[in-house]
């Protein structure tokens, strides 16, 4: 039996997220096709973790086992064929049999575009989330240095999150301008639903100079999440990379 690496490129703007479900094309149920047909066996699946409706990622990590004794260029170049334009496997690897995408995963490194000018951009409205406001790129680079470390994100965890514990360890939060962009990376042990996009709504409130970096450790303290900004839009979110 052997066990397969895969990380994959997707445009998540036409589908329902990641995971299967009974609703909706996701990124998971394609590929999981695609990788059947060229192996002749049911495949399923684990995914380093789940992307919501509209979020991409430029590499997502997903393993399988197979008895099968096809090379792993070859099917490569096949699932490829069979993928629609917005998904890519961009390569297979072998694994060790203990390797699990998300479970052996040590960190999580995420992106959000934003966009910051006084008007949108054709191009990257399906990748970014257009702010007209002028930012204060500094002050918001300052506020977010705080997230880094151990600490309860209960205050940027999604309404609908599961019943797992809010705590988690971020190790980098930075931000870059690159013209009418700005850029935030963020890198933690693991992310709670929603963590990303609420904490960037959240920033975005102090880049507007809405609201001071005092206020936005008061917000993270505060451990309620009536407290902290909006949710930034799923666009301008990537799954970056997936640490092992």
């Amino acid at each position: 039996m052997r066990n397969l690496k895969l990380v994959i490129e997707y445009d998540g703007n036409h589908y329902q997220g990641w995971q299967s479900q009974t609703n909706g094309r996701t990124i998971q149920d394609v590929l999981e096709k695609a990788l059947s047909q060229i192996l002749n066996q049911k495949i399923r699946l684990n995914g380093s973790g789940r992307t919501d409706s509209r979020v991409h990622a430029l590499g997502q990590v997903a393993n399988f086992k197979t008895e099968s004794a096809l090379d792993t260029n070859a099917l490569l170049k096949g699932a490829n064929s069979l993928l629609p334009a917005d998904i890519l496997i961009k390569s297979i690897e072998e694994a060790p049999e203990n390797f699990h995408a998300r479970f052996s995963a040590k960190s999580r490194i995420y992106e959000y575009r934003i966009w910051n000018a006084s008007q949108p951009s054709v191009f990257y409205r399906s990748y970014s989330w257009w702010v007209q406001t002028p930012l204060d790129v500094e002050k918001m680079r300052k506020a977010a240095f705080y997230l880094i470390g151990w600490h309860d994100f209960s205050s940027f965890q999604g309404a609908d999150h599961e019943k797992v514990s809010p705590e988690r360890e971020v190790i980098e939060a930075a931000f870059r301008r690159e013209g009418p962009e700005v850029i935030f990376f963020i890198q933690a042990n693991a992310f709670l639903r929603h963590m990303v996009r609420n904490i960037i709504g959240t920033l975005v409130e102090v880049g507007k100079n809405k609201m001071s970096r005092e206020e936005f450790v008061e917000i993270v303290e505060a451990r309620d999440r009536t407290k902290a900004g909006k949710t930034a839009p799923a666009q301008g979110l990537f799954l970056k990379e997936v640490c092992y």
